[in-house]
């Protein structure tokens, strides 16, 4: 009887050492070259005044590319050519909203909407306030809710102005519907009084009253555009975490053109790790990130 084969353990196939690199670390599904990094880096800052540093060439990767698997293309340079070639293009805000950075959360910087609330007792009525990076709606909406509970029956004069340059997030601010998680570190309270529980399909979230959204009137705007569809001055401005994206002589110019935009003593709003102070001599540190229109304070060049 023939003796059986026996067979030693299996032994992968061999490849070239170059050619087990690349299976084991695939390359980049598109090419992006440090010009078009580059060049990526001046158009949003001509567009949008965002200052990209070299850090965020991942995250600018990650975006885009997205952008050019929707659009069948395969290097950024094609893309980039596209959009220079078209400057009325539709995809520029597709672009821009890319690049848009929107962290938000209802009442982020607490300390600011006791002051808010107290402000806008002292202010004759009715009271307008700027949200001028309104994102998907938390913002702005806390800024109501605080004005309801300041001014009572008051509030239905006030309005709130909600910017912001991304028209996507926009969107979802105005249809005004939150998960449970984005509202959880609401109080009860508040959360019976400005929201409505959904159920069936909406199960799981909550819509803002209406009563409060018609408060808040959204709508699109550029900082960077050479005007500004704003009709009235403002009792205050919120201009939270948006100037971190630009560089200081944006920074600068956008505070000179808020100053005409503030009702006497009116308010301005930072984030936590922005300081306007350098930028304009019309504007005085009142309190932590917050700053005061000085009455009578030469409305100038900074």
């Amino acid at each position: 009887m023939a003796k059986q084969k026996t067979h030693g353990p299996h032994k992968p196939a061999m490849y070239p050492p170059n050619r087990v690199a690349a299976l084991a670390s695939p390359g980049p599904d598109f090419l992006l070259t440090d010009a078009d990094f580059a060049r990526i880096r001046v158009l949003i800052h001509e567009r949008a005044g965002i200052a990209l540093s070299a850090q965020k060439r991942q995250m600018v990767y990650s975006r885009l590319s997205r952008r050019l698997r929707e659009l069948g293309m395969r290097e950024f340079s094609a893309y980039l050519g596209m959009l220079e070639a078209s400057p009325r293009s539709g995809e520029w805000e597709l672009f821009t909203n890319a690049l848009t950075t929107n962290l938000t959360s209802f009442f982020r910087e607490a300390h600011h909407f006791p002051v808010l609330a107290e402000h806008a007792r002292a202010c004759p009525q009715p009271v307008s306030i700027w949200c001028s990076a309104a994102s998907t709606g938390e913002e702005p909406y806390s800024i109501a809710m605080t004005l309801i509970e300041a001014l009572g029956s008051r509030a239905s004069t006030a309005s709130v102005v909600a910017t912001d340059i991304d028209t996507q997030v926009l969107a979802k601010g105005k249809e005004g519907i939150f998960t449970l998680e984005q509202v959880s570190k609401l109080s009860p309270e508040r959360l019976k009084r400005f929201f409505l529980k959904g159920s069936g399909a909406h199960a799981g979230k909550v819509r803002i009253r209406p009563e409060v959204a018609a408060m808040v009137k959204f709508s699109q705007l550029n900082l960077l555009e050479p005007s500004w569809a704003l009709k009235s001055a403002f009792d205050a401005i919120f201009c939270r975490n948006v100037m971190i994206y630009f560089d200081k002589p944006t920074q600068a110019k956008i505070l000179q053109r808020f100053v005409p935009l503030m009702k006497p003593h009116g308010l301005l709003f930072a984030g936590h790790s922005e300081n306007f102070s350098f930028a304009h001599q019309s504007l005085r540190l009142r309190g932590q990130t917050i700053y005061e229109l000085v009455h009578g304070a030469p409305k100038g060049a900074p």
